[in-house]
C-alpha cells in the first residue's frame, strides 16, 4: 500500500507539473503574446483570436478518437506525443511570417492541446487507477491551477528579453526538454491486474447520462469560457474601476486552488454529483449579488465564480467515472465534453456581442445555463459503482 501511494504521488506530481507547463504554453499563451504576435505578423488580432478558437474546435472533433487511444494503451505515450507536438506548433508560430503560417501553427498547437491537456490526463490516470482516480484527478489539478500564474508571467519575461518568438521557442524547449522526459520516464504504463479491475468493476450507463453530462458541461464551457475573456470588462461595466476589476478579477485563480483543496480534504468523501451540484450554484449566485450591488460586489462575484470553476473542472474528470466506471472512460468522456471545446470557443465572441447590447444583463444568460445545468443533474440515477469512489 505504502508503494502503490508513493508511485501514486509521484505520477501525480510527474503529471501535474507537465500539465502546468503544457496548459501554460498552448491555452494560456495568447493572453500574453497576442498583441505582440498579431503585430509583429501585421494581421489583425482578431484574426488571431479567430485561430485560437479554431484550434479549440479542433479539440472537439479529436477528443473521442485520443480518448479511445489512452482506453486501450494507457496514455503515457499519447502525453510524451502531445509534447512533440506542441513544441512543433510552438516553433512553427515562432518562425512564422503572415496569415497562413499563423493558422498552420494553430493547427498544431490544436493537435496537441487535445492530445495533452486535462482530459488526457483524466484518461491517463482512470487506466492507471481505475476507481480510485478521483484523488490523483484532484491532485493533478491543484497543481495545474497555477499554469497561469506561472505561465503569464513566465511569457512576459520571455518577450520581453527575446521577443516573442524567442518566448515562443522558449516554451518548446521546456515541452521538449523538460515534459517529454518526465512524461516518458516517469508515467507507468497501465498494469493488466488494474485494468482488468477497471473492467470488472464498470457500471451500466445511466439510459440518457452521457446526454445530460454533455448538455451540462457544454453550458458550463460557455459560461467559465466567457468570464475567461470578459471578467475584467464585466466589472468595469458594473461599476468598478479598471484597477479594482483587474485587481477583483485576480482572485478568481486562489479561488480555484482553494476550492480544489476543499474538495480534496472535505468532499470527496461524497459523490462527485454533491460537489458538482454546488458548483454549478456558484457563477449564478455570483451573478445575483453583482447584478444587486454592482462594481462593490466584484470580489465576491470572482471568489464565487473561481471557485465553482475550481469543482467542476475536477467533475469533469470525476463524474463521469461515478456514473459509468473506468472501462471505456477516455472515449466517452471525449465525447461528453465535446460540446463544451465548442461553447468555450464560442464563448469570447458570443458573451462580447452580449455584452455589447446588455451589458450586465448578459449574465441572466450565463446564470441561466448554470441553472439550467443543475436542474439537467436532476435526471440522473446514480449506479452503484459510484459508492466505491
Amino acid at each position: 500500500m505504502i508503494t502503490f501511494r508513493a508511485r501514486s504521488t509521484l505520477t501525480v506530481t510527474v503529471i501535474g507539473t507537465t500539465q502546468t507547463l503544457a496548459w501554460a504554453s498552448s491555452y494560456y499563451l495568447p493572453a500574453v503574446l497576442a498583441d505582440p504576435i498579431a503585430a509583429g505578423l501585421g494581421v489583425p488580432k482578431a484574426l488571431f483570436f479567430g485561430c485560437f478558437s479554431a484550434s479549440l474546435l479542433l479539440q472537439a472533433a479529436l477528443g473521442p478518437m485520443i480518448g479511445r487511444a489512452i482506453d486501450r494503451h494507457g496514455g503515457r505515450d499519447v502525453l510524451v506525443l502531445s509534447n512533440l507536438v506542441l513544441a512543433a506548433g510552438l516553433v512553427w508560430l515562432a518562425l512564422a511570417q503572415g496569415p497562413v503560417g499563423l493558422a498552420g501553427a494553430w493547427v498544431l498547437l490544436g493537435i496537441g492541446m487535445a492530445l495533452g491537456l486535462y482530459d488526457s490526463a483524466f484518461a491517463t490516470l482512470t487506466a492507471l487507477y481505475g476507481l480510485e482516480a478521483r484523488a490523483p484527478i484532484t491532485g493533478i489539478t491543484l497543481i495545474a491551477g497555477f499554469a497561469s500564474t506561472v505561465g503569464w508571467p513566465l511569457s512576459a519575461l520571455l518577450d520581453q528579453n527575446l521577443g516573442w518568438r524567442g518566448a515562443c521557442l522558449g516554451w518548446a524547449a521546456l515541452n521538449l526538454f523538460v515534459c517529454l522526459p518526465m512524461n516518458r520516464l516517469l508515467i507507468p504504463r497501465p498494469a493488466g491486474l488494474v485494468q482488468s479491475a477497471a473492467v470488472e468493476g464498470a457500471a451500466p450507463a445511466p439510459a440518457n447520462g452521457m446526454v445530460v453530462l454533455a448538455f451540462v458541461f457544454g453550458a458550463v464551457g460557455f459560461f467559465t469560457g466567457a468570464m475567461a475573456a470578459h471578467l475584467p470588462r464585466l466589472f468595469e461595466l458594473a461599476g468598478a474601476s479598471a484597477a479594482a476589476a483587474i485587481a477583483a478579477a485576480a482572485l478568481m485563480g486562489p479561488a480555484q486552488v482553494a476550492a480544489r483543496l476543499f474538495e480534496f480534504g472535505v468532499l470527496q468523501r461524497l459523490h462527485p454529483l454533491v460537489s458538482t451540484r454546488l458548483a454549478l450554484l456558484m457563477h449564478p449566485l455570483g451573478a445575483a449579488i453583482l447584478g444587486a450591488f454592482g462594481g462593490p460586489a466584484a470580489s465576491v462575484f470572482a471568489l464565487l465564480h473561481g471557485a465553482g470553476n475550481g469543482l467542476l473542472t475536477i467533475s469533469r474528470g470525476t463524474l463521469p467515472l461515478a456514473l459509468f466506471g473506468p472501462a471505456g472512460y477516455g472515449r466517452r468522456t471525449g465525447i461528453i465534453v465535446m460540446p463544451a471545446r465548442v461553447t468555450a470557443a464560442a464563448a469570447p465572441l458570443l458573451f462580447g456581442l452580449l455584452l455589447d447590447s446588455m451589458g450586465t444583463g448578459a449574465l441572466v444568460i450565463s446564470a441561466g445555463l448554470g441553472l439550467a445545468a443543475l436542474a439537467a443533474l436532476a435526471l440522473l440515477r446514480v449506479q452503484p459503482v459510484a459508492a466505491r469512489i
